[in-house]
Parts: C-alpha cells; sequence; structure tokens
C-alpha cells in the first residue's frame, strides 16, 4: 500500500476536500492535495494538523497541470499507481478499495459512474457518450465514462506519455496516448453523487473547455490517421508474423473486434462513405487503411463497401453532382456523352458523393446498428458479477 499514492486536484474546493481527503486517507497512507491556484482558503492551513501532503501552484494552471504535478509529487516519493479523484465531493472515497485489486502495471482504470446517488443532469449524460464516443474512435476501445477523474495510473508508464494537455482535455489525452503505447483501458464500476446547481463549485468553463476538448479530440484523431508508428511502453500481445503462422486465430480476432452494435455501425459507416467516393481502384486499401487505424471490424468495412461497386452508386452521385452544378437533370444525351466527358463527369461525381455518400453511410449504418442490437438481445447474457452495483 506504500507505493499507491491518492492524487486530489483542487481549484476552489474548500468546502469539501477536507472531507475527501482525510477519508481517503482512512483507506490509503499517501494521500496527496493538488491546490490549483485556489482563492477560496488556504489549504495548507487545513491540512496543517494532518499528514496529508499539500502541493500548491501559485496560480491556476489547469486539472492537467495539476495532475502532472501530482505525478511528479508521486513519482519522487515512489509511488508505483496513482488514483485520482476529484475534491468537488462527488465521489465516493470508499471505492478506492475498489482499485486497488485491479491494479496493473500496463493498465489505466477508471472509475465509470454506474450507481447514481441524486439526479444527474441531462448534458452530463450526453457529455459522457459524446466522450466515449469520440475515445472508441482514437484508440479502437470500447471505454465507459472516459470523462470521470476517479482513475488509476501505472505512475512509471504515465511519465512517459508525450502529455500536451494541461486542462480538462488532459483526461481524454491520456487515455488515447496510453492505448496507443500499448497500454490498456478497463472500468470498473463506482457510486456517484450529484449535489444541486447551487451546491456543487465547479472550474469547468461550458464554452471554452468544450471547445478545447472539441479540438484535442480533432487533433488526436488526425494523429491516428498518420501512418507513422507510436511509441509503445507495453510490448505487443502479438507479432505481425502471426498471420502466416496462425491465421485462423488473426480471423477470429478480425471477426471478433468491435463487434458490438456501435462498433458494427461505425465499421459500417466508414466503409459506405469511403465505397461512395471517387477512389478508383482504391477503395479496398483505402478502407482497409482506415479501418487499421481507427480500430474499427475490417471484415465488417470491407464487406459491405462493394454495395458502392458501379454502376448504381458512382452513378447516382454523377446525378446528384450534375444537378447540383448544373440545376437540372441530367439527359440521356449528356450520358452518352459520358465517354466524350470523362473529366466533367468525374467532377459530378466528387460532387455528388459529398451528399449520397455521408447520407448512404448513415442509412446503411442505421440498418446494421439496428440488426446487431436485436440479434444481440437474443443472444443469452452470461452472469455480470457487477449488475449489483449498476441496479
Amino acid at each position: 500500500m506504500d507505493n499507491i499514492w491518492c492524487i486530489i486536484p483542487v481549484y476552489n474546493n474548500a468546502g469539501t476536500v477536507g472531507t475527501v481527503a482525510r477519508e481517503c486517507r482512512s483507506h490509503l497512507p499517501n494521500v496527496l492535495v493538488v491546490d490549483d491556484g485556489s482563492t477560496d482558503a488556504d489549504l495548507q492551513e487545513i491540512f496543517a494538523d494532518s499528514d496529508i501532503n499539500v502541493l500548491r501552484h501559485r496560480e491556476n494552471r489547469g486539472k492537467g497541470a495539476a495532475l502532472k504535478s501530482g505525478f511528479n509529487f508521486a513519482a519522487r516519493h515512489g509511488a508505483r499507481f496513482a488514483i485520482t479523484i476529484d475534491g468537488d465531493g462527488q465521489h465516493f472515497p470508499e471505492d478506492l478499495l475498489r482499485f486497488i485489486p485491479e491494479l496493473r502495471e500496463d493498465t489505466i482504470i477508471i472509475g465509470a459512474r454506474e450507481k447514481v446517488v441524486g439526479r444527474m443532469p441531462g448534458k452530463s449524460r450526453f457529455g459522457r457518450r459524446f466522450s466515449d464516443f469520440w475515445v472508441r474512435l482514437e484508440t479502437g476501445r470500447p471505454v465507459r465514462d472516459t470523462q470521470s477523474g476517479f482513475r488509476a495510473y501505472p505512475v512509471r508508464h504515465i511519465k512517459k506519455l508525450p502529455l500536451k494537455c494541461r486542462r480538462y482535455d488532459f483526461e481524454i489525452e491520456v487515455l488515447a496516448r496510453a492505448a496507443w503505447a500499448g497500454l490498456k483501458l478497463k472500468s470498473i464500476p463506482v457510486k456517484v453523487r450529484y449535489h444541486g446547481p447551487e451546491e456543487r463549485v465547479s472550474g469547468f468553463r461550458p464554452l471554452a473547455d468544450n471547445l478545447r476538448i472539441s479540438l484535442t479530440h480533432s487533433r488526436l484523431i488526425g494523429r491516428r490517421m498518420i501512418p507513422w508508428p507510436f511509441k509503445r511502453l507495453v510490448p505487443r500481445e502479438f507479432s505481425p508474423t502471426e498471420l502466416f503462422r496462425h491465421p485462423t486465430r488473426v480471423l477470429r480476432r478480425l471477426l471478433g473486434e468491435n463487434a458490438s452494435p456501435r462498433g458494427l455501425a461505425a465499421a459500417a459507416w466508414t466503409g459506405v462513405f469511403l465505397g461512395a467516393l471517387p477512389l478508383i481502384s482504391l477503395h479496398m486499401i483505402t478502407v482497409l487503411f482506415v479501418t487499421m487505424r481507427l480500430r474499427l471490424n475490417r471484415i465488417m468495412a470491407l464487406s459491405i463497401q462493394n454495395i458502392c461497386m458501379p454502376p448504381l452508386v458512382p452513378g447516382i452521385c454523377i446525378a446528384f453532382g450534375y444537378y447540383m452544378r448544373n440545376g437540372h437533370v441530367i439527359t440521356q444525351a449528356s450520358i452518352r456523352q459520358l465517354g466524350k466527358e470523362p473529366l466533367q463527369r468525374f467532377f459530378d461525381w466528387c460532387v455528388g458523393s459529398l451528399v449520397v455518400a455521408p447520407a448512404l453511410a448513415s442509412i446503411c449504418a442505421l440498418i446494421i446498428f439496428c440488426t446487431a442490437k436485436i440479434l444481440e438481445r437474443k443472444q443469452p447474457r452470461p452472469d455480470n458479477p457487477e449488475s449489483e452495483m449498476r441496479n
């Protein structure tokens, strides 16, 4: 237990952090409060009569910067793992005990807020789903509650990641870069308490921080698409030569990867969208490249993109593009001129695909999602040891 530290980043939560930190101290011997430039109280005075460590930033630098300072402090004092918990009283410190048996050097553990005390705001539900969707695209891994600040980190690996974000977007960036480096992402259920709007003090600025988080997602997706290898901190579980040594095993993995309804729908959307674009003779390799980078189900994407084969879908794209460019429907005479005006028809295809590709992809993805959801419900579910926690 001496190599496990509890880190509590705080900004203007003097009314709750004292109780949170002392309850955490009753479960772990090492507790660090990182005061990120609070102006409501002197936290060093609040904890003067305790053995809880306090680290202070002179000015507010952001939650990510506070967590980085906490990791550095804990590492200097021999920490192998750091469990972070917010100081606003939203989490239950006794749930620290749920993390300890799960701690691994190659895993980040996220406390998914499953059992809710109070009323969860609708914007929080949407924010969680939005964040989970993008993190799944960035990492290819289904993770629950990627916005939760109740987490366990392997300190040695986290300090080696090239983390640039300093505010709330840090908690998104660290998941993506950790997954790229080979670390596992795991969620465990924890309780959460939602106070009324008049009781809770939050440093989250909806407009600025949501914009910052959205830009971070865009940047991470862009990096994910660049075919440049990531520096791995954890060795791969299988080698690239496994395809030749165990082709059946690799095929089983491909069939099963991201095989949830959402994962299959995302793969179907990608396959149809790219299949409808005018990527002549490059459709298959493009679909394969994108699905590999985003860790989508390659079998689904490669199979469904075949519905976009000529002549139907390209013809629809050309017709739409012709109408958008000329203001009237394409005529038989224009069709007969196809061989004589290939550049104009190719340009029509490019323009029309901007409408047809996302529309057709969305329709196919919805059909795949609904079908997979129906089949999933018909499958018998195994006993879930966490079901009592979620109910």
